[in-house]
């Protein structure tokens, strides 16, 4: 098999997987090079919003649209992108933890990875107790006591989840108040077994084996505060997947993602990114599938114009 490709679609999530459907339909030589299948989305939450899907959850989700990629013959290249390189006149080499490949066009839709907290005990209990994907770990805490440290729809949908399994479940926000969609924050609330504690920062985690508690500081009081808890569940955002684009390409903002226009283009030309990789401000499923949709289609119209 050639390692020369008309397009590479980096990463394989809701960008990536609707990018490649379109340029598969369209007959374009491409493959889609990627570390899993399914990404953020696999792990997302509740999911009630993407359409023809009333309710679902990330898991569910991302199997159809595996399906749909299977439905088209196309066989992601389970690797990891390391680097990228311009080749001229018209290319890029893209470098893997396996090999190197070719392509006159890029599409980058590597998503996204959850941020740290970084404090003491996160890195030791990782895996321990301690997880940053409520959907894929809760089940394992059934009728436990657990603490999701976060304020925004991850917590809100992990705290919703977790009423359902665990005895008692703590959110732990560092604000005064929970942000995202009015309707999650009403259901947590309404939930008898889920304590939320405002104004509380996340100082250490600790125990011995596994994880057996934390401790945050009160900022309304100003004392620091221990909590017994089996597992944790941390929600408080994400960071673009983007370190493999060379800084000197220049299309990185202060956040590292990908700077793109309405045509999902970047300033170097061939270059396009899709999804929550990139500074468009809604980090969402179908906002990502229809970026992945507009950066195929520039990709079709942009090597038309070099061949």
């Amino acid at each position: 098999m050639s390692n020369v490709y008309d397009s590479i679609i980096i990463g394989a999530s809701a960008g990536g997987i609707s990018a490649s459907i379109y340029l598969k339909r369209q007959g374009i030589e491409f493959s889609i090079i990627a570390k899993d299948i399914g990404g953020e989305m696999a792990l997302s939450g509740i999911v009630e919003n993407y359409p023809g899907f009333p309710e679902t959850n990330g898991v569910e989700l991302a199997k159809k649209f595996r399906e749909h990629m299977e439905k088209y013959q196309i066989k992601p290249i389970i690797e990891e992108v390391l680097s990228l390189e311009i080749k001229k006149p018209n290319g890029f080499i893209i470098k893997t933890n396996k090999n190197t490949y070719e392509a006159k066009t890029i599409i980058i839709a590597t998503g996204s990875s959850p941020k740290k907290l970084n404090i003491p005990g996160e890195d030791k209990f990782y895996h321990k107790g301690l997880s940053y994907c409520s959907v894929c770990d809760l089940p394992l805490f059934k009728n436990k006591i657990v603490a999701i440290i976060g304020g925004g729809n991850s917590a809100n949908e992990g705290g919703i989840m977790g009423s359902r399994i665990c005895q008692k479940v703590y959110i732990i926000n560092k604000n005064p108040e929970m942000k995202g969609d009015k309707v999650l924050i009403e259901e947590l609330k309404s939930k008898e077994n889920v304590e939320i504690i405002y104004n509380a920062l996340t100082q250490e985690i600790y125990g011995d084996q596994k994880v057996s508690g934390l401790k945050y500081l009160d900022k309304m009081t100003g004392e620091v505060k221990n909590l017994a808890v089996d597992g944790i569940f941390i929600h408080i955002g994400l960071k673009p997947n983007s370190e493999f684009v060379p800084d000197a390409w220049n299309i990185k903002n202060e956040y590292g993602e990908i700077i793109v226009n309405q045509l999902c283009q970047t300033s170097i030309p061939g270059v396009f990114a899709a999804g929550d990789v990139t500074n468009i401000p809604h980090k969402q499923i179908g906002v990502a599938v229809g970026q992945g949709i507009i950066a195929s289609l520039e990709v079709v119209k942009y090597l038309n114009t070099i061949r």
